[in-house]
């Protein structure tokens, strides 16, 4: 009778502890609160929201061209027009169409769960960092647009953001090379991904010897050679020149972010080539004096991995030389890298503000504006992308945000990059100064 006492006791102190831990970290009960949430209103909007069409059946006659074995990528189209995406596509799609028979409610139930995996693995990265307060969390599901690019029109913009967010998650695990790996299929689904390749590559250099990087890399580029093979070994300039076309022109009328551009201009190679300059030099200067600024600059980081260098191929079997780097420093670098690509692309279509819709809280919490600033620009960013079609206002409005974003993050102040081995908490506090 006594142990039987003992045990309850036991048990309620235990209920007791786990209450308290909840009250003071929020976190975990609110997260798990907004998953639920959102959960219901994707069954609510796939039950009750029209599905629109848009690519689904230009995606499904590429599929089926590929499916019944055409390997030219100059002959796979759809109603839209000619493949434009790398081979991992059209993998993933046949995979979509075996499941669901091609039909669109199905796909929609798939996407539906995609999106809630998607934003558990971005609600899981927000929680690694701490630094969006616990309520904020929320603003991860409040985009009108975003429910709509995955559930509405199944865009594969929505599986290529999903493994850059997983490929992220293993990279502030440390796992880089399973990282890279998992970045690289994103890639072979959509391009897009490659905007955060800048900053990724700089994390590698940062974190890893010579020998790491290199390795990485061979890692990703064999993904994207197995991917490709059939079509390498039948028609590889085809394909080459189809999936990874750099220099597409994107329709003026479907431009949300420079709809205010005069369309001769627009199309123009001159306007793309100020964007690419722009767009250089911003990732340069934020590389130089914000992301290394710790390192003494960007040209500190590559001196110091030129020494590494002649180090070991001067000695025999020199050990690894590592470093770990802070989780906020990786996701930092990696939100903003993405997002100056997205404020200097030439053309955002609507399905491209899942490219970096769940990086917002993070960047607004990192610049240091007051809370209701953040708001408002979070509110003045969904605006913009809900408007249809876009104006010159919504466009002009849009960059002006973006900006005044950059800017913030400019001025804030850049956290200390790795993590301190030694255990004196006032040397880690004094260099996180």
């Amino acid at each position: 009778m006594a142990a039987k006492s003992a045990a309850i006791r036991k048990s309620s102190l235990r209920s007791d502890h786990f209450i308290q831990k909840l009250v003071k970290n929020p976190k975990i009960p609110f997260v798990i609160a907004l998953l639920v949430a959102d959960s219901i209103l994707v069954a609510l909007i796939i039950a009750y929201v029209p599905y629109t069409k848009i690519d689904w059946d230009a995606y499904m006659s590429q599929v089926t061209g590929f499916l019944e074995g055409e390997r030219d990528y100059s002959n796979l189209k759809g109603d839209t027009g000619p493949l434009v995406y790398p081979a991992g596509f059209l993998y993933i799609y046949s995979a979509i169409q075996y499941v669901t028979g091609g039909q669109v409610y199905p796909a929609q139930i798939l996407f539906g769960f995609l999106y809630m995996m998607d934003l558990a693995i971005v609600v899981f990265i927000y929680l690694k960092t701490n630094v969006v307060p616990w309520w904020a969390l929320s603003l991860l599901s409040l985009s009108k647009r975003v429910h709509s690019i995955f559930i509405l029109r199944l865009f594969n913009d929505c599986l290529a953001t999903t493994l850059l967010h997983a490929a992220l998650l293993s990279i502030i695990s440390q796992k880089w090379h399973l990282g890279l790996v998992i970045f690289s299929g994103a890639v072979s689904i959509k391009m897009n991904v490659l905007l955060y390749a800048p900053p990724l590559l700089l994390l590698m250099v940062k974190a890893m010897d010579i020998v790491g990087v290199i390795s990485a890399l061979a890692g990703a580029a064999l993904v994207q050679i197995v991917i490709g093979l059939p079509f390498i070994l039948s028609h590889p300039a085809s394909y080459i020149s189809k999936a990874f076309d750099l220099g597409r022109v994107f329709i003026h009328f479907w431009s949300v972010n420079f709809k205010f551009v005069p369309e001769d201009i627009f199309v123009s190679k001159a306007f793309a080539l100020s964007l690419l300059v722009a767009h250089l030099s911003l990732l340069l200067v934020f590389a130089h004096y914000r992301w290394c600024r710790h390192e003494g600059g960007l040209f500190a980081v590559v001196h110091s991995k030129i020494i590494q260098l002649k180090l070991r191929v001067s000695q025999r079997n020199p050990p690894p030389i590592n470093k770990v780097l802070q989780t906020d420093h990786i996701v930092t670098t990696m939100f903003v890298g993405n997002f100056i690509g997205i404020i200097c692309a030439r053309s955002l279509h609507y399905q491209f503000y899942s490219w970096y819709f769940y990086s917002l809280p993070y960047l607004l919490w990192k610049a240091p504006f007051p809370t209701l600033l953040r708001l408002l620009l979070f509110a003045a960013v969904e605006f913009c992308w809900n408007v249809f079609p876009s104006n010159t206002y919504s466009s002009v409005l849009l960059l002006c945000v973006h900006l005044i974003i950059l800017g913030g993050l400019w001025v804030s102040s850049p956290e200390y990059p790795y993590v301190e081995k030694t255990t004196d908490k006032s040397t880690s506090k004094r260099k996180a100064r």
